[in-house]
C-alpha cells in the first residue's frame, strides 16, 4: 500500500475546517486548483470521496468525517511534537502528565503517585481530574502519560492501552464522630435507615457496595450520590452521612477529615489501575509507577 502523503492530508484537513476550497486556498496561500488536485489524489488513494457537494459548498461524506477524526489527532500530535522538541534541553525536568479519575480517593492517588515524586530525577507532576471516558480519550491522543482509574481499559476497538493493576484496597464505612457513635454498635446490621453517601453508578465501587448491602438485607437511606470522591468525603465530614473509603487511609482520613471508620465492608474493595499507552519506549515515571503492579491487596498506601 502506498504510504499516505501528509501534504495531501493537510490540505484536506484545512478544507474540512474552513468549509470551502476557496477559503482553504486563501489560508494556505496556494491556488484553488492546487488544493483541488491534491484532494483528488488523496481520494483516489483512499478509494472514497471525502466531500459531497451541497449547493455552492462542500460537506464531509461519511468517509470524510472518519478521516477528519484521524487527521485532527495526527496534526495535534504534530503540534505537540514541535513543542516537545522546542522545549527539550531547556531543563532536565521530567514531566509526568497524569489523569486521575474523579471517583478515585484523592488521598489514595497521592499515596500512589508519591513513588514518582520521590524519584531522584527532577520531576514535575501535572495532574488532570475528570471522567473515565474523557481521560481515556486524552490518553489516546497522547495528551496524558498515565491515567489512574478504578477499572481497566475496555477490550477491543482501536485503542492500544495497557492496564496495570496497582492494588486492591479493602473498603469500609467512615463518618463524623456523632454518626459513628450512633451506628457503630450494631455494625453492619444496624445500618438500616442510616444516612449513606455513595459514588454514582458510573463507578465500579458502587456495584460492590450495593451487592454487599443486598447480601446482608440492609436498606440504608441514600442521601447523596457523587461523581467526585473528594466532594463525597467533604459532605461526609460535614455530617451528611456515612461514606465509603479505603481502610488503609483511616489515619489520614481521621487527621484531615475528622472522620473515623465504623467498620469494614467484607468483600468490598477498591481496585486501582494505571492505564498507559502502548509504546516500545515508555515514560520512566510510568514504568516506576507500574513496577510491582498486580501485587494484590495493599495494606497501606503511604510510602507505596
Amino acid at each position: 500500500m502506498t504510504p499516505l502523503n501528509f501534504k495531501h492530508l493537510h490540505y484536506f484537513w484545512v478544507v474540512a475546517h474552513e468549509g470551502s476550497i476557496t477559503r482553504a486556498a486563501e489560508r494556505l496561500g496556494v491556488a484553488v486548483q492546487t488544493i483541488s488536485g491534491q484532494l483528488s489524489l488523496l481520494e483516489r488513494q483512499l478509494g472514497k470521496a471525502l466531500f459531497n457537494s451541497q449547493g455552492r459548498g462542500l460537506v464531509l461524506s461519511e468517509a470524510g468525517r472518519a478521516a477528519l477524526g484521524y487527521a485532527d489527532r495526527i496534526f495535534e500530535l504534530g503540534d505537540a511534537l514541535v513543542d516537545a522538541v522546542h522545549n527539550s534541553g531547556n531543563d532536565n525536568t521530567l514531566r509526568l502528565r497524569a489523569g486521575i479519575s474523579d471517583g478515585i480517593p484523592k488521598l489514595l492517588a497521592y499515596g500512589l503517585l508519591s513513588k514518582v515524586t520521590a524519584m531522584s530525577d527532577d520531576v514535575r507532576l501535572i495532574c488532570n481530574e475528570g471522567e473515565f471516558e474523557n481521560l481515556l480519550a486524552e490518553l489516546a491522543l497522547h495528551r496524558l502519560d498515565v491515567v489512574l482509574t478504578d477499572r481497566p481499559a475496555p477490550v477491543g476497538g482501536n485503542l492500544k492501552v495497557f492496564s496495570t493493576p496497582l492494588g486492591e484496597f479493602a473498603t469500609g464505612l467512615f463518618a463524623c464522630a456523632e454518626l459513628a457513635d450512633r451506628h457503630r454498635a450494631d455494625f453492619p446490621h444496624g445500618l438500616g435507615g442510616a444516612p449513606l453517601l455513595l459514588p454514582t453508578r458510573h463507578h465500579a465501587l458502587r456495584n460492590h457496595i450495593e451487592r454487599w448491602l443486598e447480601r446482608l438485607g440492609i436498606r440504608p437511606n441514600i442521601v447523596g450520590e457523587f461523581e467526585d470522591s473528594a466532594l463525597m468525603t467533604t459532605f461526609g465530614r460535614g455530617g451528611l452521612g456515612l461514606f465509603p473509603a479505603p481502610l488503609a487511609l483511616a489515619e489520614q482520613i481521621a487527621s484531615q477529615l475528622d472522620a473515623v471508620p465504623i467498620g469494614a465492608m467484607d468483600g468490598v474493595s477498591e481496585q486501582i489501575y494505571a492505564l498507559s499507552n502502548e509504546r516500545r519506549i515508555r515514560h520512566p515515571a510510568v514504568e516506576l509507577l507500574c513496577a510491582g503492579g498486580n501485587a494484590g491487596e495493599t495494606p497501606a498506601v503511604w510510602g507505596v
